[in-house]
């Protein structure tokens, strides 16, 4: 079964990587290949320094390579993916449906019983708005249209941008556009909520020669060289967004219920959007000066409001004065 689904995955396997992959011996590898021809599987050999095996272009896995509970992980992982609306609903029922007829029928009476996940990852922006624009850059991919469209970077800044579309990703619960940049002349990746003004152009495009498992394996969490070692009191509400963001091994539970939090983060700028979004509830107590810059920040945010509320009672219109 191992060898069977590497070379469907492959277009061919060298013997001594199979060998290494399965941690059997070569005379096993030969033998096991010839057990699979003489069962059906066509299995080519090729000699030379390219050699190796591979599956007659074509083949399939019959439903019976399948077992059931290999099915079952099958549909529930589909089911997920319905909810991303990566496709449309009329195309994933179909597809549901299918996969649920090679379940037997003695075994169809067992699905219901056998529902213990549930993954859920519709995206927090679901308009329509959202929803046709992911169509579009979809589309877009699949043609090989250029698109064009306003975008907000992280530092609030607004650019045009022209892209080759590569490809969709979904990460957490938001999507990704995964592109080529002719104005920055390099793989770009964008956040589909912050595009705006998008239009799919007539201009076709040579898909360049990357892959998007590629793009995506380089898309991932910078490697930060400074970090912060934190002390926070939290209490009250936070404590459970604590628990959503924190490490069990992190946090020291006190007498009075708070919660002491010592933690290690980047020594980026968010970490102080981060620590504002509990409220009052968290007291950074270490090291002192990101206490004195979160001090900082939520002064000025004090002033704004209100410097906001004395604008609005002098802009008001004056209370008729009573006779």
């Amino acid at each position: 079964m191992a060898i069977t689904i590497l070379l469907l995955n492959r277009k061919r396997v060298q013997a001594q990587e199979l060998a290494e992959r399965l941690e059997v011996s070569l005379r096993t590898i030969y033998r096991d290949m010839e057990s699979l021809s003489l069962s059906g599987i066509p299995i080519v050999s090729h000699t030379g320094t390219d050699g190796g095996f591979e599956i007659m272009e074509g083949y399939r896995l019959d439903r019976q390579m399948l077992t059931y509970d290999e099915l079952t992980a099958l549909i529930t992982a589909l089911r997920g993916l319905q909810s991303t609306q990566a496709m449309d609903r009329l195309n994933m029922d179909r597809l549901l449906q299918k996969v649920g007829a090679l379940v037997s029928q003695a075994e169809q009476g067992r699905l219901a019983d056998r529902e213990h996940i549930h993954i859920d990852f519709t995206p927090w922006k679901n308009s329509e708005s959202e929803r046709n624009k992911y169509d579009a850059l979809l589309k877009a991919v699949q043609d090989n249209k250029l698109v064009s469209y306003a975008y907000t970077d992280g530092q609030g800044g607004d650019t045009k941008r022209r892209i080759e579309p590569i490809g969709l990703v979904l990460r957490r619960y938001d999507w990704y556009l995964q592109g080529y940049c002719l104005d920055r002349e390099d793989y770009r990746t964008f956040k589909l909520s912050r595009i705006r003004d998008l239009y799919v152009l007539e201009d076709s495009f040579q898909r360049r020669n990357v892959a998007l498992s590629n793009l995506n394996e380089r898309w991932k969490a910078p490697g930060y060289t400074e970090t912060i070692d934190l002390v926070l009191r939290c209490s009250g509400e936070s404590i459970a967004s604590v628990a959503d963001h924190f490490d069990e091994s992190e946090l020291e539970r006190l007498p009075d219920d708070s919660i002491m939090v010592r933690t290690t983060l980047p020594n980026e700028k968010w970490v102080i959007g981060f620590l504002l979004h509990f409220k009052s509830d968290v007291l950074v107590l270490e090291p002192a000066y990101i206490a004195a810059e979160v001090r900082r920040i939520a002064l000025e945010i004090s002033a704004l409001y209100r410097d906001s509320g004395q604008r609005s009672v002098m802009g008001s219109p004056e209370e008729p004065s009573e006779e």
